[in-house]
């Protein structure tokens, strides 16, 4: 995929309209980004995507007529259509889908949302263990003293006088504040190898250094989750890119065993044995916190979400996405984390003259039954429900400029939370995946004003009768 430099994008800053056949289905001329190169870069501009981002500074449609096919995700050594989103919402004291968004605290103390996230994601300290402060600590080679301008680790994203970690300690106490769930995104691989997005990423896990520190990391962020209720979201891309080197992730080499002998001392030194051991990690030091993998669209090598072939089997493709995950420990997690786009449709049209509109009507592909489908034979495949994250914030009444680009998956989603729950859907957490897209202070208050009517209609239950 080619990439767009910021000169570009910045001269899209005065497009108030594009044409109007941008709101219609997807024009099938338009080519899709399906090839190796374009699915293993996942980034079309210069412009750094959130998952790269220091923390936000608030923080410290047309409705659809189709609905998911039944799928056969239970058949062929998958688990019987049922509703497996009702165990892991009965113990969070929940019946309904889920939904809310990545916000500042300002939208935040407006939004009657059950769920909040944030990333965890820039780099980790340069000492093999947490730093005890952030005034001594070093990340990146820079100082993590304010005075310095502050680090990449997250932990010193905070007043230096403070002990590392606060800046997550503060988040949990505001959605707590909030009555709102936690969800923490952690994106460390890549920001903190320096290599590559894609295989060179995947080849970095096999340095016992950089994993010693990694998995020290993890411990201490579930430190301070404790026993609070939480939703953890571990390295979003990661296990796509791994799948795209081969089907079997127990031969793909990572230090983990030899890294985290303290929790991990039985897992194999594989990706496989990396999954575990962080799912692992999560019982012993927050048992109340919900855990998930992610399973992307593209990892086998054809993007589900793009395609426009109909004789495409897409369970079949979910299969393979759900037995890859399984061998990484998928099964052993509470949910499944899917993704539909991390940037605007409009962005993607305008920016690299690519398609990546869902037709609402479910008539020409690619479209949302499409996406449903593959999800239900996902989740029925592993067993557990999944969670749409990252949703595109974008809204069709924007005017296609900076951070106000067009998109119609937050009004569907709003619009269809039926379908959502008939292919196990968990919940849909909406936020932008990239600088420069839709978010939810830029989108004109739309994600608010679904939100507000969402709960105001009693919300969609999750297991009907």
């Amino acid at each position: 995929m080619t990439s767009v430099s910021r000169s570009l994008i910045l001269a899209l800053f005065g497009l108030l309209t594009l044409p109007a056949c941008i709101e219609s289905a997807p024009e099938e001329g338009l080519e899709l980004a399906t090839s190796e190169a374009a699915l293993g870069a996942e980034s079309v501009s210069q412009l750094a995507p959130c998952k790269r981002c220091p923390p936000d500074a608030g923080t410290g449609a047309d409705a659809g007529t189709g609905t998911p096919d039944a799928g056969t995700g239970g058949s062929d050594g998958g688990v019987p259509s049922s509703c497996l989103a009702g165990p892991v919402l009965s113990s969070l004291g929940k019946s309904k889908v889920l939904t809310g968004a990545k916000m500042t605290d300002d939208v935040a103390t407006q939004a009657p949302v059950d769920i909040r996230y944030l990333y965890l994601a820039g780099g980790l300290f340069d000492s093999v263990e947490p730093c005890t402060s952030c005034l001594s600590c070093r990340a990146g080679g820079l100082s993590c003293a304010n005075s310095s301008g502050g680090c990449d680790w997250w932990g010193c994203w905070q007043w230096d006088q403070q002990a590392p970690g606060q800046y997550l300690r503060d988040f949990l106490q505001k959605t707590a504040l909030q009555g709102q769930l936690p969800m923490i995104t952690y994106y460390q691989i890549l920001q903190t190898s320096g290599v590559p997005e894609g295989t060179a990423e995947v080849l970095a896990v096999r340095e016992l250094g950089l994993m010693q520190r990694y998995f020290n990391d993890w411990r201490f962020v579930l430190k301070q989750i404790g026993t609070r209720p939480a939703l953890l979201h571990i390295e979003p891309d990661f296990w796509g890119y791994a799948q795209k080197l081969g089907p079997d992730p127990r031969l793909l080499p990572a230090a983990v065993a030899s890294a985290n002998p303290t929790d991990c001392a039985n897992q194999e030194n594989s990706v496989a044995g990396m999954g575990r051991c962080m799912i692992a990690m999560v019982r012993k030091y927050a048992p109340n916190a919900k855990v998930g993998l992610q399973a992307s669209a593209w990892s086998t090598l054809i993007d589900v979400h793009l395609n426009t072939n109909p004789l495409l089997d897409v369970t079949v493709e979910a299969r393979k996405a759900a037995d890859f995950l399984r061998l990484c420990g998928a099964a052993d997690a509470d949910f499944i984390v899917v993704e539909a786009s991390d940037r605007d449709a409009q962005w993607y049209q305008v920016a690299t003259l690519t398609n990546r509109w869902w037709d609402p009507n479910n008539t020409t592909l690619p479209h949302f039954r499409q996406a449903f489908t593959w999800a239900k034979a996902l989740s029925e495949r592993l067993g557990r429900p999944n969670l749409w994250w990252q949703l595109p914030v974008g809204n069709m009444a924007l005017p296609g400029t900076w951070e106000k680009w067009r998109d119609n998956r937050l009004d569907y989603f709003f619009d269809h939370p039926d379908q959502v729950a008939a292919a196990h859907g968990l919940g849909m957490v909406f936020g932008d995946g990239m600088v420069g897209q839709t978010n939810t202070s830029t989108d004109n208050g739309r994600f608010l004003t679904r939100a507000k009517g969402y709960f105001g209609m009693g919300g969609q239950t999750a297991c009907p009768r």
